[in-house]
């Protein structure tokens, strides 16, 4: 198991943890507003049959200042008190500039109507009404309050996160930085000596056929040298021939690959220039090249086809290998991804570095197959 795979199930199970926290607030938020809307509900009932009482004449004995207490004492429930073809005789919590129209208050009635059966009243024998109501302000801020808190919490995770990532990206990329310039210096005492031995053979008449494989050797060197040390600092870009870059990229992996694997190139009859740093572009060139190669075991076609699209440059580079998962088309560019034995899983993590921040283009997946082969695309501005 990978350290992605690893990762995607710390994240998981945080989610899920995040979730169960979140189910267990809106539940005992809910009880507490059920318990509440229950206690409304009792008190609108006590609140209309005082009402009842008050509006019946044929209740002599009612304790008139009792009951006058019970209704004044609602002053957070808003309730209208409505005939029997619930048109509004009296109101209490209501806004009482806006109940002087008459619209204001039918709409309200009409609410209190949907939120909750009206109660009836009878008073006397014939005469039905009802007393309809809404829940008051604090058992809906009650209701909503969980939503709120949990929206406040996941922003609060969501800005905690960015700023995590940005800082871990900075010291990522600190590392990349440093770990590239040490391997540049490391390699450089050792090729000086390596120019010099080659200088001292050439004096002391060593055959040129020894002598010129060591230089090539030494020259593919500096040239790995020249891009670590490039890594850090924004590298020149120069107008290239993509076609002759492509193709001197293909050419030298074709000589260390097996007779097995058959390579293509394909773009147009013409010309097709964009901006690029060849030593480091060849490199992300290469380590595509490679990892089909790897894909492939050693048997397999590779093409390249080259598209001109006006202002940008496709680049597709195509093998037969064994596929990639879909699920890890953007992982595989993370620093530490492999699924070979061997290797540090940094070569497509340096790719993407060198297309997207050095030459402002794309690096992805176009496309995969599982035991039939991936495509990688290139994208440059003209």
């Amino acid at each position: 198991m990978n350290i992605y795979t690893q990762k995607q199930r710390w994240k998981l199970l945080l989610l899920v943890a995040a979730l169960l926290i979140g189910a267990a607030s809106l539940w005992y938020t809910n009880k507490l507003v059920n318990k509440l809307s229950e206690e409304e509900y009792k008190r609108i009932q006590l609140w209309a049959e005082a009402t009842r009482r008050l509006a019946d004449v044929t209740e002599m004995n009612t304790d008139i200042n009792f009951l006058s207490s019970v209704i004044s004492n609602n002053n957070s429930i808003p309730v209208i008190w409505a005939d029997e073809e619930f048109k509004v005789i009296s109101y209490r919590n209501l806004d009482s500039l806006k109940a002087l129209d008459s619209t204001y208050l039918n709409r309200q009635a009409l609410i209190m109507r949907t939120e909750h059966d009206p109660i009836e009243i009878r008073i006397g024998q014939n005469l039905k009404q009802y007393i309809l109501y809404r829940d008051s302000d604090l058992l809906i801020r009650l209701r909503y309050y969980p939503y709120f808190q949990l929206g406040v919490i996941a922003l609060f995770l969501f800005v905690s996160y960015l700023a995590f990532s940005s800082s871990r990206n900075a010291e990522q990329n600190q590392v990349w930085v440093g770990m590239a310039k040490e391997t540049a210096h490391q390699l450089g005492t050792p090729l000086s000596s390596l120019l010099a031995w080659l200088e001292f053979l050439k004096i002391k008449g060593t055959s040129s056929e020894y002598t010129n494989e060591i230089e090539k050797d030494i020259q593919r060197l500096q040239t790995i040298t020249d891009r670590f040390s490039k890594i850090g600092s924004a590298p020149s870009l120069k107008k290239e021939n993509v076609r002759t870059v492509m193709q001197h990229s293909i050419d030298y992996i074709r000589t260390r690959s097996s007779d097995k694997v058959t390579f293509s190139l394909e773009a147009p009859a013409y010309d097709i220039q964009a901006p690029m740093n060849v030593p480091l572009f060849e490199w992300v060139v290469e380590n595509i090249l490679k990892n089909a190669l790897d894909a492939m075991e050693g048997n397999g076609r590779i093409l390249v086809m080259i598209t001109d699209q006006q202002q940008f440059v496709y680049i597709d580079i195509s093998d037969t290998g064994k596929g990639v998962p879909k699920s890890s088309y953007k992982t595989i560019f993370k620093p530490g991804f492999t699924t070979k034995n061997r290797g540090w899983g940094l070569g497509l993590s340096l790719s993407k570095r060198i297309i997207e921040e050095y030459h402002d283009g794309q690096i992805f997946v176009k496309s995969s197959e599982i035991g039939k082969g991936t495509t990688f695309r290139i994208v440059l501005k003209k």
